[in-house]
């Protein structure tokens, strides 16, 4: 188990577009955000607010020039973000295949989470890019500069989904056929563990609950099923049980099956699946990104674009919505913040850009998350990851 030096709780998060309709939704109640509607385009904000800050970094980092909303010097983030409220700043902290912190920045930026760092903190992201993907982390000064960046899992195959536990590790997941998690250390301080008891499978979405100690796997296949890791030591992945949701579809009341050998190389006599080895299994439209939260585990299934609900005290599961939208904030175009039972649209993306990775700084006054640009664009864009600072705490005043 790996610490941080500092913990600081700041109940503030952010989730991706496919599942910010049902952010706090307890089942049954329409699952809209309470008393906050998406922000409006404003006029230009002031440029002064869109300056860097901070002093400039260590001379092994270039600090990138700050661009305000609607510069036509830079695509960001002129074509990235709809609207930022009054009082906010944005910032690209890393381009994909430069250097930011003596580091060179992913080319395929995808899940991401913060750590607390003594008086600073650190920013993890998944890279999604086949047999050369890994983890790469940014660690930050209190006042926002770039200390310096690092590798902390290198050579793995598609690291799109992730997930920071309780006890302040990054668990990252290969989304391939016989794909592993790997547990990191986000202080760069331990190597990266497999943790082949968590199964080889197409991994699509990560999720923790903080307070069972358990971890929600999706599957990313057509006919994909819903997992969860039970450690035999809560804080240690090293070991446990990996088991299948099943039960009739349609019926919320679930059960859940131990997989017989979560790890089966598929070159063995007799191979058998993992996904095949338990009957009755429950089969899902194609697993998505998944969230703990409130006591349940929201999950999307990509080929129906439902999201879904298990009530993790209750044993149940039910469907939140019909319509999710495109995972990762693809296609409605951004992402909600959310702090204890409360959820507020914050930022709309437009000119076709994806957002991956959105995270909270542990103090909670900036958020981080990467912009792919469209395929369709020539010259394309680089890739940029970026930091939005502001008073989000205000949002939830009401």
């Amino acid at each position: 188990m790996v610490q941080g030096t500092s913990v600081r709780s700041v109940a503030l998060s952010a989730l991706p577009g496919s599942l910010w309709r049902a952010a706090f939704a307890r089942p049954g109640d329409g699952g809209e955000p309470p008393g906050h509607e998406p922000y409006e385009s404003y006029g230009p904000p002031d440029r002064e607010l869109h300056k860097s800050y901070g002093p400039p970094g260590p001379e092994s980092y270039e600090p990138y020039e700050s661009y305000g909303p609607g510069d036509p010097d830079d695509p960001f983030p002129a074509d990235v973000l709809r609207a930022l409220p009054p009082g906010f700043a944005a910032r690209v902290v890393a381009r994909s295949g430069e250097r930011a912190g003596g580091v060179v920045w992913p080319a395929a930026p995808d899940d991401g989470g913060c750590f607390p760092d003594e008086d600073g903190w650190i920013y993890v992201s998944n890279c999604a890019l086949p047999l050369l993907g890994g983890v790469t982390a940014l660690r930050f000064a209190p006042d926002g500069t770039l200390r310096g960046g690092y590798r902390i899992l290198s050579g793995a195959d598609r690291c799109g989904p992730g997930a920071a536990t309780p006890w302040h590790t990054w668990i990252s997941g290969e989304r391939t056929p016989y794909g592993r998690v790997f547990e990191c250390d986000p202080y760069g301080r331990r190597a990266p563990m497999p943790r082949l008891g968590m199964g080889l499978f197409t991994h699509a979405g990560v999720a923790c609950d903080p307070d069972r100690g358990v971890v929600y796997l999706t599957e990313g296949e057509p006919d994909g099923c819903l997992y969860r890791f039970r450690p035999d030591d809560r804080g240690d992945l090293t070991t446990g049980v990996l088991e299948v949701l099943a039960g009739d579809p349609g019926e919320e009341s679930v059960t859940w099956e131990r997989v017989p050998i979560p790890a089966l190389p598929d070159h063995v006599p007799h191979y058998v699946p993992l996904r095949e080895q338990v009957r009755g299994a429950r089969r899902f439209a194609g697993g998505g990104d998944c969230h703990f939260s409130d006591g349940l585990m929201r999950f999307v299934t990509e080929g129906d674009g439902r999201v879904w609900a298990y009530d993790a005290a209750r044993e149940c599961l039910t469907v939140l919505h019909e319509t999710a939208g495109t995972p990762g904030g693809c296609a409605d175009g951004g992402f909600t913040l959310v702090a204890g039972d409360r959820a507020a649209p914050f930022l709309r993306v437009t000119g076709g850009w994806a957002v991956t990775g959105p995270a909270m700084s542990p103090d909670g006054d900036r958020l981080y998350f990467s912009c792919r640009p469209s395929r369709s664009g020539r010259p394309a864009p680089a890739v940029v990851t970026v930091e939005v600072r502001g008073p989000f705490h205000d949002l939830f005043r009401a």
